[in-house]
């Protein structure tokens, strides 16, 4: 069994906890977080610092499960007590030259990093994408995705769950449009330019928390990114895929719907067959925190890649930040390499 210590204790951190747990590879040590009542609710064995934690338990794997700024001392903590493998939630570090910091201590020091992004694990963009490699709609031209989460109206908004996103200067891209920047890459590569036109709606919050931003890619596809915090789509449960997608090409269209579903209509046909039933999971997102964390533990169990390495990370960090540029200069901006 891998050894896991993990650092935070709140809101999220539930759905690491489970999804260690369910594995069947791992067993969490021990936790850590600047407030003891929360690390003590978890039922977990509690420790005062990470170094504590680090010193008693000698795991594997560290599991950070915290706020940007305070994720690259955890990661120095990590590094220097030589753990096996650092899993850290996103978004990673407070920009972009703390996070090429951090990639390049982990280098150095030859510990994997990777980055709790899990959007690309929901079930229904693992099967989307097995569409796209068969062909199933023939050359890719166009995919939208409409993020509708419903959550974002009036001034009570986003208290009861995550209070920390009013305060976000940077938001609807930086804390949830980057899942689909990841995503997006994974479906279709990387892309080659973005234009940004990013708005606030609601007043009570500092960021943005609409927009539309229109990925370009050297094959000639082109996906588009159009999202709104204050508007809702037709689904039961609205944070199941947060909104509906369409991945559109010569032969034939995929549609995503709100409830985990994708259908394929061929080219010039009316009917759609079913890809993937509906989603009955419970858990958040179709389990794909679960999904990344087994994927973790599998290749550290067994030497293999890791889908989402940190260094292959700092592209998604390269594209967001591209992604602000353009809203700010109202322009098409390329997408640096470095």
């Amino acid at each position: 069994m891998l050894k896991v210590a993990c650092i935070g204790a709140g809101y999220f951190s539930q759905f690491h906890f489970d999804g260690w747990a369910r594995t069947g590879l791992a067993e969490i040590v021990g936790i850590t977080d600047a407030d003891r009542d929360k690390a003590e609710a978890t039922g977990l064995p509690t420790f005062d610092t990470l170094g504590d934690l680090l010193s008693a338990t000698n795991p594997e794997i560290l599991d950070i499960i915290l706020p940007p700024a305070a994720q690259a001392d955890a990661i120095r903590a990590g590094l220097a007590h030589g753990v096996g493998a650092i899993i850290c939630q996103k978004p990673f570090c407070r920009d972009l030259i703390e996070a090429e910091e951090m990639v390049e201590l982990a280098k150095k020091a030859g510990i994997p990093l990777i980055i709790h992004e899990n959007f690309r694990f929901q079930p229904w963009y693992r099967a989307i994408k097995e569409e796209l490699s068969k062909g199933s709609i023939g050359t890719p031209l166009q995919a939208t995705f409409r993020l509708r989460p419903g959550d974002g109206q009036g001034p009570d908004a986003y208290l009861a769950r995550q209070p920390y996103f009013q305060k976000m200067e940077r938001f609807l891209i930086h804390e949830t449009g980057v899942h689909w920047i990841d995503t997006f890459r994974y479906l279709f590569g990387d892309p080659t330019a973005v234009y940004a036109d990013l708005r606030r709606v609601n007043p009570a919050i500092a960021g943005e928390d609409a927009g539309f931003v229109l990925f370009d890619y050297e094959d000639g596809v082109r996906v588009l990114l159009d999202g709104n915090r204050n508007l809702d789509h037709a689904a039961q449960n609205t944070r199941c895929t947060m909104g509906e997608g369409l991945f559109e090409g010569t032969e034939g269209t995929l549609r995503l719907h709100g409830d985990g579903s994708v259908t394929h209509r061929a080219f010039g046909a009316q009917d759609e067959r079913e890809v993937l039933a509906p989603s009955t999971s419970d858990k958040f997102g179709g389990d794909c925190t679960f999904h990344l964390i087994n994927h973790v533990a599998q290749s550290f169990a067994d030497g293999g890649p890791f889908e989402t390495a940190a260094e292959e990370y700092l592209t998604v960090m390269r594209i967001e930040q591209a992604v602000y540029s353009s809203a700010a200069r109202e322009q098409k901006q390329h997408v640096s390499e470095r």
